[in-house]
């Protein structure tokens, strides 16, 4: 069984993305086509037209109106077959099927299930999200050669950042702290604090730390798609109460995961922190450095995914942290099995 959960919001585009053009993108094994609306609005469809499944993404717009480009059948937001050129009657099997979207935090959400469960309501909160004295960077994407189940789990790992990212946010002090796992219904979070250790590269340099330091991360994942690391780096001896941890370095790094195929996940990206404010060159170098750890993330999950095809085997031998990944992967596992048993399974159209 392919363990997708469609009875969710996922990020389909960055908003700038999506223009007044026919913008495709495969999104949970389904082909999409996103464009905007004379207004501005966004309108996601089935990229395959009703008549010999041609993608509609290689026909135009007209008005809002998509356009095939085989034979110039034309339908409307909905999926509506509103034109057939040559001919009056339009048959009642020319339709395709559209999407819901919510355009917020930048982003255009789609919802691939059932769409008379698609509450906009549902949608992750982003905290902190264009608050004062917060910045935000977004708009960054990868494409991860590996199931987000894989993703899923290295969200969840706190103790691979001392191996796997050596030059950005590993922390050798950090890896013989054991780390604490919780669970509330879909939200697994995986934790531990570092305390009065050297700060880790990244945080001596933006932070300007020269003594030692207490550092937490908290690895949360909120099925079936958003991970988000709460990060801080705080001077050594404080009480960690909310107050101080905002007195120092303070980040939320968010990556939503949609998965394209069974083996391949779209990977988008937002931070959101309480330092560098207007400092250009910081940005800069923190979007390097970002894009350098996630780089190194979709290394070490491709490789993973290669050898697991190879073999048939997900992990010969488990450890103690593995237990928040394990949670994430068993939560997704049963999500996408309570789903497969319901009724709330959307019906193809086109």
């Amino acid at each position: 069984m392919t363990t997708f959960i469609r009875n969710a919001w996922y990020v389909a585009a960055w908003s700038g993305e999506v223009a007044r053009t026919l913008f495709k993108r495969r999104i949970l094994d389904q082909p999409v086509v996103l464009y905007r609306k004379e207004d501005g609005t966004p309108v996601a469809l089935i990229d395959r037209c009703a008549h010999k499944l041609l993608p509609l993404s290689m026909g135009q717009l007209v008005g809002d109106n998509v356009q095939c480009g085989y034979h110039g059948l034309e339908f409307d937001c909905s999926g509506k077959c509103v034109r057939v050129p040559g001919q009056a009657m339009v048959p009642p099997k020319a339709a395709v099927r559209s999407f819901p979207v919510v355009e917020r935090y930048n982003a255009i959400w789609i919802w691939m299930g059932d769409a008379a469960l698609a509450d906009p309501q549902k949608i992750h909160r982003i905290l902190r999200y264009d608050e004062p004295g917060w910045s935000v960077i977004d708009g960054r994407y990868q494409r991860h050669l590996a199931d987000y189940l894989n993703i899923a789990e290295n969200l969840q790992d706190p103790a691979h950042t001392t191996f796997a990212h050596r030059s950005t946010i590993g922390n050798p002090a950090a890896s013989e702290v054991p780390v604490k796992v919780e669970q509330d219904g879909e939200h697994v979070v995986s934790w531990r604090w570092t305390n009065d250790a050297p700060p880790p590269p990244i945080d001596r340099k933006i932070g300007g730390f020269s003594g030692m330091t207490d550092r937490c991360q908290f690895y949360n994942y909120f099925a079936p798609c958003v991970a988000r690391v709460d990060v801080v780096t705080m001077e050594a001896g404080q009480e960690h109460t909310e107050e101080n941890m905002d007195r120092g370095l303070r980040a939320y790094s968010y990556k939503f995961l949609t998965p394209e195929t069974a083996t391949t996940t779209h990977f988008f990206w937002l931070h959101v922190r309480n330092f560098g404010a207007g400092d250009t060159a910081l940005e800069a170098a923190l979007i390097a450095g970002l894009d350098q750890t996630f780089d190194e993330d979709n290394a070490i999950c491709s490789a993973l995914q290669r050898e697991q095809e190879a073999t048939g085997v997900r992990q010969y031998a488990f450890l103690a942290i593995d237990a928040g990944p394990s949670r994430v992967r068993r939560l997704l596992e049963q999500m996408a099995a309570a789903e497969a048993g319901t009724d709330h399974q959307p019906k193809e159209t086109a």
